[in-house]
Order: C-alpha cells, then sequence, then structure tokens
C-alpha cells in the first residue's frame, strides 16, 4: 500500500511541483520583499521564518492526504480491497507511512532552499535532526487527522475545498510569520497555546533560530501530536471499519 501511494506521487509529477511551489513562495516574498521591513529582537527574519514554514507545509500536506483517502472510497477502491486478503489496517497505515517518506523528501528540499537564502542551524546536527523529529511527529499526526477528514467528507472535490479553511486559521493565529508577543492579548494567547505554535517554537529552540521563548514548548510539541494521534486515529479506524456497511 506504500508502494502505491508513492507510485501515485511519481506519475503525478505536477502536484509536487505545485506542492513545494507554496513554501517556497512563502520564504521568498516574507523573507527578501517584507523580511527588510520586519526585525525579531534585532535577528534575521529569515532564519525566524524558515522553522515556520517547515511546519506550514506539514500541515497543508493533510489536503493531499484527505484527498487521496476521499478518491479511494468515491471509486470504490477500497472496497475492492477490503474483498481482497489485505490487512483490515493496510490502506490507512500504509497511506501514513507513504506521507512520512514524502514528509521527508519535503524536508530536504525545503532545508536546501533554506540554506540558500541564508537559514541555517546553529547548535549542531544532533539537535538539528531532533527539530526535524519534532516537525515529522507532527506530520504523522496530521496524516490521521487527514485519513479521518478523507473518511467522513468522501467528495474529493469538497474535501479539497474544506481543508485550506481549516488550516489557514491554524497558520495564522500561530507563531509562524509573527511572534505571538506582538498579538493583541487574546490572539497572543490562542497562538501560543497553537499545535503549530508549538513544534515551530520547539524546532527554533533545537535549531538555534530567533523566536524560541515559547514555555514548555518541546513538551508541547511532544504532546500536541500525541493527543492528535490519539483522538483521530481510533476515529478513522472506526469511519474505515464503517465504509460498506
Amino acid at each position: 500500500m506504500t508502494g502505491r501511494y508513492l507510485r501515485h506521487v511519481v506519475r503525478e509529477p505536477e502536484q509536487i511541483i505545485i506542492y513545494f511551489s507554496l513554501p517556497i513562495m512563502f520564504v521568498l516574498v516574507f523573507g527578501y520583499v517584507f523580511g527588510s521591513g520586519m526585525a525579531v529582537g534585532g535577528d534575521s527574519y529569515r532564519e525566524y521564518l524558515v522553522p515556520g514554514v517547515f511546519v506550514m507545509t506539514q500541515l497543508y500536506g493533510l489536503g493531499a492526504t484527505a484527498t487521496a483517502i476521499s478518491l479511494d472510497i468515491s471509486r470504490g477502491v477500497v472496497d475492492r480491497f477490503r474483498s481482497m486478503p489485505t490487512a483490515r489496517s493496510a490502506l490507512m497505515v500504509g497511506r501514513s507511512t507513504a506521507d512520512l517518506a514524502r514528509a521527508v523528501l519535503e524536508m530536504l528540499v525545503l532545508v536546501v532552499c533554506g540554506l540558500l537564502v541564508g537559514w541555517q542551524w546553529n547548535l549542531g546536527p544532533g539537535q538539528a535532526l531532533a527539530a526535524v523529529g519534532l516537525i515529522l511527529l507532527l506530520r504523522v499526526a496530521l496524516t490521521w487527522v487527514g485519513i479521518y477528514l478523507g473518511s467522513v467528507v468522501r467528495n474529493p472535490d469538497t474535501v479539497s475545498l474544506i481543508v485550506f479553511p481549516l488550516a489557514f486559521p491554524l497558520t495564522a493565529l500561530s507563531n509562524v510569520f509573527v511572534p505571538p508577543d506582538r498579538m493583541p492579548g487574546w490572539l497572543g494567547t490562542i497562538s501560543e497555546w497553537n499545535p503549530i505554535s508549538a513544534t515551530v517554537a520547539a524546532a527554533r529552540e533545537l535549531f538555534g533560530n530567533p523566536g524560541a521563548h515559547g514555555e514548555h514548548a518541546l513538551l508541547l510539541a511532544v504532546a500536541w501530536p500525541l493527543v492528535l494521534l490519539a483522538v483521530f486515529a481510533p476515529l478513522a479506524v472506526r469511519n474505515y471499519r464503517k465504509l460498506g456497511r
């Protein structure tokens, strides 16, 4: 199942181009166009921005997951697999594993782009790998959110439309672009407890980039994905078992 999903990516390279263009555009526009007029404690705004773009890319990746699951259901692919001697968990675990492999490739590309625009990690490769690990942990949790959405909204066109309105507020009300202490009080509080902010703050801390001042960021960066997994993985499994009944 993992191989099946990965072959779909290879056979549709235009999706990869479109998918990577958004975060690269954010780095270029915010880093070069607006970056000269923005400062984070006197530090480079690009160093502040790039870890946020890493996490933002993983968030918007759940759209591809939800659409793929919804497409399989609408085309009857899931029903066919259910009638074959395959493990009940194979389809969902295969999708999750394929998304993780894709996320690793995305991170490699984004790290290269970040280095090209002046971002760097400052605390050694070990902590940098730990930061990437936290980002990928969030991606695994978001993959299961996408699997759940795809199993609930079984129209591929509809699910692709609802993902952006769900993901955009999480990005806007986070520390991806602006520190929470520069927001109005109540918005800053929401931003600090946002799961996206937790991973971004932890990544900045481990990369040694500016803006790593969130309280208990490392703890929250682990806790939030585990909570999302505990909630949405059982829901996704339950919806999958109901298909075809």
